[in-house]
Order: structure tokens, then sequence, then C-alpha cells
């Protein structure tokens, strides 16, 4: 599969990319920006493939216009288990996979080919940061930001429960300076400091990739130093994967750890949450989880067609959180990632798949497509060649 990876067409008049499934954002955006348009929505690491972000959920600032990466799908050529080829789209014999595929992550098909959706770019972005000290505020706030035609891209920070910020960006043409975040001056750190900012729109595209948001933290590129010996090049998500896989083989924090009696869980999650509900999610967090910085993003007005992530209503919330928590004490496995699931079950939204999970079967079936999963299964992977949703996401098989 790894060969699929090249751009086929750009129509930027039309308004769509059609490219192979293996594809990287940083590959797709850079052909993509070449035509003066970019994809709808763009994840935020570079790494990620359009196939990936189709087969997972894929999310960005642009979200709150277009949706999630799965929404701005036009056509999906999939390689079925038994060597078939299928083209779906919203309205042809394979809607049902069209609407199936996202959040299946590999178990009904590759994504050989997918047709998604552009938007045209003008060269910088003008970003306005604004700060809040209370929840409640921030997300009436940013609701009222959601319903404003004038913003391009929205996110948000959150620091502390006292300290949180609202991200503005919008195209324009002109830019009286522009800043760098890819070497020397770390992005997230600038949210707090300035009110305003510019960046051109490829900076702005990868503006968390070079300090994967603020996780490079953890393998020390945030010291002035040791970031020079890393270098610009090296700095982003591509280097920091190979180092944390390499650390998951040998184990050195583990090490560490017992040495200095802590018991550790990643809780790398996101999770999209009800506007109405996102203050009282945050408030959970805060007093059970407390790692911080967190990332929000919000994601506009969704109708449920996308049978294996039935987002519907209004708009949500994306938290995204990503680090260990290290505590003195011990805990059953998967207890603070549980406590996530069980919150946001009780305020009616939905996480994503690509981390740990610790559903029960009957939970995931209900969150997850249940009994449409099962027939898309039936229909196009009869003969089980690949694993069940279930095994792959929960148990990992």
């Amino acid at each position: 599969m790894r060969g699929f990876n090249q751009v086929l067409s750009v129509d930027a008049q039309a308004g769509w990319v059609d490219t192979e499934g293996m594809i990287t954002y940083e590959d797709l955006t850079r052909d993509c920006l070449a035509h003066g348009v970019m994809p709808a929505v763009v994840p935020q690491l570079k790494t990620i493939t359009l196939g990936g972000a189709v087969a997972g959920v894929g999310i960005e600032s642009s979200s709150h216009r277009y949706g999630l990466v799965h929404d701005t799908m036009l056509e999906l050529e999939v390689l079925l288990g038994d060597g078939r080829v299928v083209t779906c789209t919203s309205t042809n014999e394979h809607s049902d996979l069209f609407f199936g595929f996202p959040n299946s992550y590999g178990t009904l098909g590759y994504a050989l080919r997918v047709k998604a959706k552009t938007v045209r770019v003008k060269p910088y972005v003008h970003l306005q940061h604004l700060g809040f000290s209370s929840a409640v505020k921030y997300f009436e706030e940013l609701g009222r930001h959601l319903r404003s035609a004038a913003n391009d891209f929205v996110d948000g920070t959150v620091f502390s429960p006292s300290e949180m910020y609202i991200t503005l960006g919008r195209f324009t043409d002109t830019a009286p300076y522009t800043s760098d975040y890819t070497y020397e001056n770390i992005y997230y750190r600038s949210i707090a400091g300035k009110h305003e900012d510019y960046l051109t729109v490829h900076d702005y595209i990868w503006r968390w990739d070079t300090d994967w948001f603020w996780c490079s933290k953890n393998v020390l590129a945030q010291n002035p130093l040791i970031r020079r010996l890393y270098g610009r090049k090296r700095l982003g998500s591509r280097t920091y994967t190979k180092i944390m896989r390499w650390n998951s083989r040998v184990g050195i924090t583990k090490k560490l750890e017992r040495v200095m009696g802590l018991h550790s869980e990643s809780v790398i999650q996101d999770v999209d949450i009800p506007l109405s509900r996102a203050a009282d999610f945050l408030a959970f967090y805060a007093e059970h989880i407390g790692l911080w910085p967190q990332w929000i993003c919000p994601i506009g007005p969704q109708a449920g067609r996308f049978s294996l992530y039935p987002v519907k209503g209004d708009w949500t919330i994306n938290f995204g959180f990503w680090d260990v928590k290290r505590t003195r004490e011990a805990h059953p496995a998967g207890h603070f990632n549980r406590l996530i699931e069980r919150k946001v079950a009780e305020l009616g939204g939905i996480k994503s798949l690509y981390s740990d999970s610790f559903f029960t079967p009957e939970e995931f079936q209900q969150s997850y497509g249940g009994p449409a999963y099962a027939a898309l299964k039936a229909k196009y992977d009869p003969q089980g060649a690949f694993p069940q949703l279930y095994e792959k996401c929960v148990l990992r098989r």
C-alpha cells in the first residue's frame, strides 16, 4: 500500500483534489498550495496520511466550517479483503461503505484513492489570541465566534482552569511581519504572550508539528541547548514518533518511574463533547486528570450520517490531551482513561479510537455503530480478512 502515495489531480476552480490514499498530508498540502488551495481540513501533523485520516478521524481548526476530514470526502476507492476494488460515493450503490468507512480503522478495507474538497487560500493568516479566566465565559464566547462567518480558522488552548485562549485565524493577502515557529521559537508559548500574530499559510498549517503541539517536552526538545542539537530539520512529529517508539520498546521511562516510585498511565485522547456540556467536561478534567495544556477544536454541526462515528446535533468541541498521568498510588490498568470514557458517555459525547480504549463490548457497540458495522462487515468482508473493529481498537489484536 505504501506505493499509493501520489496526487493524481487538483482542480482549484472546482475545489477538489484527487489523490492516492497513502499520501502524507505534508506532500498533499505542498501540491495543493502550489495550486493556490489547501485540503479543506488538514490534520495537525505532517506524517498523517489522507487514507489514515479518512479511516480514522481527522480534525483541525477549519473543522468549525468543514467538519471532520471524512466530511470533506467526495469519492472513495476501497480495496476490500477479497481483492475487489469498489468506488464509493454518497449516492451510488456503495454509499453504505462511503458513510461506514470513516472510523473503521482498516477493518473494512483500505483507501486506495480519495477525492476530497479543497478551499482557496491567501498567502498569510492573521491570528488573534483572546484570553479568558472562566470556562463558562470561554465557551460562551467560543460559541459566539463560531457563528461568525469572518473566521477561517478557530481553535483554542487551555493552560489551566483559569487560563484559556481562543485563537481566531483569517486569511489575508498582506502581513506587516511573519513569525517563525520552526526552530528557536515555540508556537504554543506565543499564545499567552501575543494578542495577535501573522504566519504564512504554510507555517500556519504546520504550526503544531514542530513541537508536536507541546509534547516535544517529553524528548527534551524545548530545552534551548538540546533544541539546537536537534537542528531545524529534525524538529517535528516524524522525529518524535521514532524516539517515542524506541522508548516504548526499550522502556527507559518505565525504568526511571520504578526507581522514583511512580505509577504511570498514558492519557492520550481526543474526545468530542457537545458545546453545551463543554464547561462540565473541563471541570471534570481539571479535577480528575489535570494534564495541561489541552487543545480545543470546534466541529461544525453534524447530521450523524457516518454510521461508525455518529456525531449529531449542533456545535461539538474536541478536547485533545496527550500526556502521562503519574501518581504515587497504584491504580487498576486504564483507571484514568476509563474515567474519561464514562464521563464522555455521560455528557453525550464520543471519543476517537486511535489510542487506548477500555470499553465493554456492549458500550462499544452502542457508541460505534453496532448493527450498522455488523452489516458492513457481512457485506464487504464476509471472509473476515480484517479484524473486527472492537478487536483492533480495544483489544489491540
